[in-house]
């Protein structure tokens, strides 16, 4: 029986001979091909200067530590994510709480995130650090949230783990100009692979540097930065703790020529997209939203069960497409809900909006190399399955 993931890399004969080119040389970690992925990122998107590591949960974590958050700071973050948004907060020993999510995008709804923050305020809990998720590649209101960070004094962390290539307004999703800074991540499953790995991207120098030292142990080898004078050239000092979080340059140089065709990943995602969009008009589905601003990078494509309208319930229409070697998945379930956060007080029904979504939600395969034939059967499928 045939099987269609829900997401899918593609490796090109180039993307194989970049990755032989780097093993033939002298540097496999901690080189050049690093630093060249780094700034053909960051001009991609037009930012300053970008900070590779070896996962978008690194890159997280190291955002947070540059933002100064720490126990007694509380984070923000969207339920409607995986686990990692969250979590980045935890590492840091701050509290971390959720915005619900707005009913058409499926982000952050920055109305509640409005709302809740007047209410914080009164009660003195407001955040350090805000992180909006664009979920399956579609921005957030990230004017909106820009104002209310100016308004609040919180430190905004763009998780563009999904919509590298994307844009908002007239800017590509990562410049930074409504963010302090933006992270991508570079799973297979993503838009561009570097097979594991992630990116923080920033304007402030301040940040850059931070960022620097957070992932490689917290060492230096600037002088102007150590507590003692230098013993001669082979002398380095750690001035704070990092880890370990470096990219490989075998990575880099697979991110490199990958990046080289993002654009066309791009597109194709967005025609597949738009013959989604047409061909299951009618059925009982909430299709994806776009708002007129933004050009999603389509990670996901995500449709919702009608149940006033469709006799099955999500499970049975999940697991019928299943049986037809359709490799549909869920994302996501909402992160307040898992146990790990249950602990820590949250319960069901704190956030109904993301609540809601999961009940219903449901990715169908997009990826690059999908092809019509694939597509049509898809299609085919969901519209049988829905009768």
């Amino acid at each position: 029986m045939r099987h269609i993931p829900y997401g899918r890399q593609d490796i090109s004969e180039e993307d194989i001979e970049a990755v032989v080119d780097v093993l033939k040389t002298d540097w496999l970690t901690q080189g050049p091909t690093v630093e060249r992925f780094e700034q053909m990122v960051a001009e991609y998107c037009g930012a300053k200067y970008a900070v590779a590591v070896n996962s978008a949960t690194s890159a997280l974590h190291i955002a947070c530590m540059a933002a100064e958050l720490q126990s007694g700071d509380c984070l923000w973050t969207s339920p409607n994510t995986f686990v990692a948004s969250a979590n980045c907060g935890l590492y840091c020993d701050a509290d971390v709480d959720f915005v619900d999510i707005d009913e058409k995008t499926y982000n952050m709804s920055s109305t509640k995130l409005a709302e809740k923050l007047s209410h914080e305020r009164i009660e003195g809990r407001l955040p350090k650090v805000v992180i909006p998720v664009h979920f399956a590649g579609q921005s957030c209101d990230m004017v909106t949230i820009a104002a209310l960070a100016a308004e609040y004094d919180f430190t905004v962390i763009e998780d563009a783990s999904h919509a590298i290539g994307g844009s908002y307004r007239d800017s590509k999703i990562g410049s930074c100009r409504y963010s302090d800074m933006t992270v991508f991540s570079f799973h297979p499953v993503k838009i561009v692979t570097t097979g594991e790995g992630g990116i923080v991207v920033t304007n402030r120098q301040d940040l850059y540097v931070k960022l620097l030292r957070l992932r490689s142990h917290g060492i230096t080898r600037n002088s102007e930065d150590m507590m003692n004078d230098t013993h001669g050239p082979w002398y380095y000092e750690q001035i704070e703790l990092g880890f370990n979080y470096r990219m490989t340059d075998i990575q880099a140089g697979l991110g490199i020529s990958q990046m080289k065709r993002i654009d066309e990943f791009i597109n194709k995602r967005e025609e597949k997209a738009e013959y989604y969009t047409r061909a299951l008009q009618g059925l009982p589905l909430t299709l994806p939203y776009q708002n007129d601003d933004i050009h999603s990078a389509w990670h996901l494509y995500v449709v919702k069960i009608n149940n006033e309208l469709c006799s099955k319930s999500r499970r049975q229409v999940f697991e019928e497409l299943r049986d037809r070697g359709l490799g549909v998945n869920v994302h996501y379930i909402p992160v307040h809900t898992q146990p790990y956060y249950r602990q820590l007080g949250f319960s069901h029904g704190d956030f109904p909006v993301a609540e809601q979504y999961y009940e219903q939600a449901i990715s169908i395969p997009m990826f690059y190399r999908l092809t019509n034939e694939e597509q049509d059967y898809i299609i085919q499928s969901i519209k049988e399955v829905l009768k």
